[in-house]
Formats: C-alpha cells, sequence, structure tokens
C-alpha cells in the first residue's frame, strides 16, 4: 500500500490541471486506476487524496455497519457520494473538478500534503494556517504517537 510523505506546492495552471508529485505518482503507479481517488476531509477546507486500494479498504470498513443503518449511510455520503475520481494525463496531471476548487479555496497554486497512507490537498496559505494550528494543539496538548511493534516476516502491520 502507497505511503505518502512531505509537502509539496505545485501551480494549477489555467485549465485547471496541477502536477501531481512524482513521489506520491511513484507510491501510486503499481494501482489498477491511474490516478488519484480525492473526497472532501470532514470539518476542514480540504480534500482527502489516495490510491483505489485505499478506497477499497474504507468500503470495506462500511461492511463492519448492517446495510441501511443509518451510520453506514452517513459514512457512506461523507466518503464515496463526493468522491472523484481523477485520472493521471500523460505528463502527470490530474484536472481539479470546479467543486474541489471551490471547497478548498484553490487559486493559483495546490498543496499536496502527505498523511502516511493518504494525502490532503489544500490551498497553501490555509494549510500553513492549519499546521500551525495543528502543532500548537499538540505542543499544549503533550501528542504521542504509539509506535506499531513489526509484525513477523518484518513488516509493519
Amino acid at each position: 500500500m502507497a505511503v505518502f510523505v512531505s509537502t509539496f506546492v505545485n501551480r494549477i495552471d489555467r485549465k485547471g490541471r496541477v502536477s501531481v508529485p512524482a513521489t506520491f505518482r511513484a507510491a501510486l503507479r503499481n494501482q489498477e486506476f491511474e490516478g488519484i481517488v480525492a473526497f472532501p476531509t470532514l470539518g476542514q477546507p480540504a480534500f482527502e487524496g489516495c490510491g483505489m486500494d485505499f478506497m477499497e479498504r474504507l468500503s470495506a470498513s462500511l461492511d463492519e455497519f448492517d446495510m441501511f443503518s443509518p451510520k453506514r449511510d452517513e459514512l457512506a455520503a461523507i466518503v464515496f457520494a463526493d468522491a472523484h475520481q481523477l485520472t493521471f494525463d500523460g505528463e502527470g496531471r490530474i484536472s481539479l473538478p470546479a467543486s474541489m476548487i471551490e471547497h478548498c479555496g484553490i487559486e493559483a497554486e495546490v498543496a499536496f500534503v502527505g498523511r502516511g497512507r493518504s494525502f490532503q490537498i489544500w490551498e497553501p496559505a490555509t494549510f500553513r494556517q492549519h499546521a500551525a494550528e495543528v502543532r500548537r494543539r499538540a505542543l499544549s496538548e503533550g501528542a504521542t504517537l504509539p509506535v506499531r511493534p513489526v509484525a513477523p516476516g518484518g513488516k509493519a502491520p
């Protein structure tokens, strides 16, 4: 499964296309779908981005809920109803839908922000403000991240 690290800022062209960072494209290279899937981030002016394999994991997670249960319907609507499959062109660019540009407040540049198994797409100045607030809050709360042990065979779960 793909892992996305670092933050990249790329210019959007007048046709609404932006180059996906080369390292992100490389992480997605062995996917059946040649592109990314993006859906609105809950509570933030950003989009969550990932490969189709991660979307399949999210879909399988919905199977934990009873069919037609309110919780399942809510989660399906949040993740899948507003998702976009964005195919790479020959130069590694994607075309951003108008709804995505509007939701994120994107004008001239796009920030691709690695988050491990997924990444986010932001308007760069908005992301810088968000990142500063997250760091301030993490420091004040003494945030920690437990590291999972390596499973037999040498791979992390």
